[in-house]
């Protein structure tokens, strides 16, 4: 399967994600302020209906970030480990990228990646107040509520995965698709701004 192979939606897609992340949720039960943590499921396999590569992306939000060491530990029996990345600058491992007009604070960009290969399903952990974190919730949603922005998304993404075939990682993969996040953005800050207010 090339690095970044486009399958069409799968229906299990949203169960696998619901049991994994009850036994993350139960991984993390003995950590302090554990009942304000946010779990869920995000990405493409989030999205009804939105063809993606066939691995499941969950996020987990925490008030502060336990060092990698100790979540290997709770997550040890869960079958996820530390994901290093393929390459020193590969986006996404240690922190994420500031969106245009958010907070830059180095601190809320923090974060701890994980993946479980045998169960194809990655893990974001991330702080609660983390703008990043926010975002993926406000584009998982967004996606959902406009159909035709989807399908537009899928054409990018198989583009890109036709284009990147022959890569040893998703890295290109994933920097592309970028130009699709900057042109939503403004819709979709106005989309949050309205129901905010």
């Amino acid at each position: 399967m090339p690095a970044a192979a486009i399958v069409d939606y799968n229906v299990d897609w949203p169960v696998r994600a619901e049991r994994l992340l009850s036994k993350i949720g139960g991984a993390f039960g003995c950590l302090q302020g554990s009942d304000r943590f946010d779990y869920d499921h995000i990405g493409s396999t989030a999205v009804p209906g939105l063809a993606a590569k066939p691995i499941v992306d969950l996020q987990v939000r925490m008030p502060s970030l336990p060092s990698l060491a100790d979540l290997a530990g709770l997550l040890a029996p869960t079958g996820f480990v530390p994901a290093p990345g393929a390459r020193p600058d590969s986006p996404g491992v240690h922190h994420d990228t500031p969106r245009p007009g958010d907070r830059t604070d180095a601190v809320l960009y923090e974060k701890r990646l994980f993946h479980a290969p045998d169960q194809a399903a990655i893990l974001h952990i991330r702080r609660i107040d983390s703008p990043f974190a926010a975002f993926v919730v406000h584009f998982r949603d967004w996606l959902r509520q406009h159909p035709d922005q989807a399908h537009r998304y899928e054409l990018l993404k198989r583009t890109l995965a036709v284009k990147h075939a022959g890569d040893p990682d998703y890295d290109d993969y994933t920097r592309g698709k970028s130009s699709f996040f900057d042109e939503i953005d403004p819709r979709l800050r106005e989309r949050v701004s309205s129901r905010d207010g």
